[in-house]
């Protein structure tokens, strides 16, 4: 049986607005229960901390509108400056620019092509070391296509929202679809790139051009 990936990721979408509709009013923008906005002290600290300068337009929701609501919470844990619950971003690597799709897709298929065959390899030793290495090849390009992005909202099953936060496309909204996929498609409206303020109050996903 062939499974269409691509209609269970709409069901999950689906799902998502309709839990939406049903969820805690703190976790909705513009809720009186959302989490109170940052100072322009507390946003500098974080700034300087992730060697990272906010979008405008997410930068003015911090500070006059909420530390979180839609978005994930920003705010210092013990470890520092995060994003509450976001188990996705590479603090590390945000303030690497964020590459476009298309810019690794000769990259992504030279190395599906490099994928270690079984009949390559006299022994198990050998092929398990020549896998591992590739592997890890491979990681370090996954964790390459989300550099320099927030996950700003995770809808679970492995799918999210991306703020683009350093680079060309910096201040766009990406929807991180790779769980089935295996794309990142950019948010669009008439045609053009999503920019923060524009997706606030709205549902990310609906905006996918799949």
């Amino acid at each position: 049986m062939t499974i269409d990936w691509l209609e269970i990721s709409k069901r999950l979408i689906r799902a998502d607005r309709a839990k939406a509709k049903c969820c805690p009013r703190w976790q909705r923008f513009g809720s009186p229960d959302a989490p109170p906005p940052l100072s322009e002290a507390e946003v500098r600290e974080a700034e300087e901390q992730l060697g990272i300068t906010f979008p405008e337009e997410y930068r003015h929701h911090l500070l006059f509108h909420s530390a979180g609501g839609q978005p994930n919470r920003l705010h210092r844990s013990a470890a520092g400056w995060g994003w509450e619950g976001d188990t996705s971003t590479d603090l590390h690597l945000l303030s690497t620019p964020f590459p476009h799709p298309d810019s690794y897709v000769e990259r992504e298929n030279e190395l599906d092509d490099r994928e270690p065959r079984e009949e390559d390899f006299p022994d198990i030793a050998s092929r398990q070391a020549a896998w591992k290495a590739w592997d890890d090849e491979y990681g370090v390009l996954q964790d390459h296509k989300t550099s320099g992005a927030v996950c700003i909202a995770e809808h679970g099953c492995g799918f999210a929202t991306l703020l683009a936060v350093t680079g060309p496309y910096r201040g766009t909204m990406w929807f991180d679809g790779r769980a089935t996929c295996d794309l990142i498609l950019p948010l669009t409206l008439e045609d053009r790139p999503l920019t923060f303020a524009e997706w606030i109050g709205r549902h990310s996903m609906d905006l996918v051009r799949w």
